[in-house]
């Protein structure tokens, strides 16, 4: 399943998540910091869905109350997971 998220709070604008029986096929983010959002994207990749929220939801960037690797966890919330 494919889908596109519009982020809130983040450097970032939108993040487009592809999963597949529960598995992170691909993540892209839109703006931001480029080399650390790639970074996140390779690293989620082929990771379980339970574990990438259990292992990025909740991370704050600086004084603000999400990140992007907190905002990707919304965006599986908002899939179902």
């Amino acid at each position: 399943m494919k889908h596109h998220y519009k982020t809130q709070g983040t450097c970032s604008t939108d993040i487009f998540i592809e999963v597949e029986g529960g598995i992170i096929q691909d993540v892209e983010y839109w703006n931001g910091c480029n080399g650390n959002l790639q970074g996140v994207a390779r690293l989620v990749k082929g990771m379980p869905v339970a574990e990438v929220i259990r292992r990025l939801e909740g991370i704050r960037c600086g004084m603000r109350p999400t990140s992007c690797p907190d905002q990707l966890c919304k965006a599986l919330h908002e899939m179902g997971y």
